[in-house]
């Protein structure tokens, strides 16, 4: 069986400012950019792994949901507790230099983890928590 990961999902409040820290702070590309109703829905992904995408979505937007469920998800998003993304990098330091001169908001400076990875982790402009793994 060969399975791979074709589409992540993060909610994204703000397209505008999602789309300048996925595609001009971290370089991914932007592969696709549907609007419908007001709302934006932006693919984006690594360059070089067209095969691996991050779809950035407006948050509780299923019909299926409640006034309540969606007040809920948003303030879960807005604190940082809705949902997270590992990413990894050869270059950890340099990836957070870029990030931090951006001004995104810094969770955690590049640190040896005791379960043996070196990480640091930031807030997308929405508020999902982005780690980065350094690779080798």
């Amino acid at each position: 069986m060969n399975i791979t990961i074709h589409y992540a999902f993060l909610p994204q409040t703000d397209p505008e400012a999602s789309l300048a820290f996925y595609r001009d702070t971290l370089g991914f590309e932007v592969r696709n950019d549907v609007g419908y109703d007001g709302m934006r829905w932006i693919t984006v992904g690594p360059s070089g792994q067209p095969e691996t995408s991050i779809v950035l979505h407006p948050p509780a937007t299923d019909p299926g949901i409640s006034d309540d469920e969606r007040r809920t998800i948003l303030e879960l998003i807005a604190k940082g507790s809705y949902t997270a993304l590992t990413l990894a990098t050869p270059d950890l330091d340099e990836v957070f230099g870029k990030l931090e001169a951006s001004g995104a908001e810094v969770l955690q400076e590049p640190t040896d983890q005791p379960y043996g990875v070196r990480d640091c982790a930031f807030r997308d402009p929405s508020g999902n928590l982005i780690r980065i793994n350094q690779l080798g």
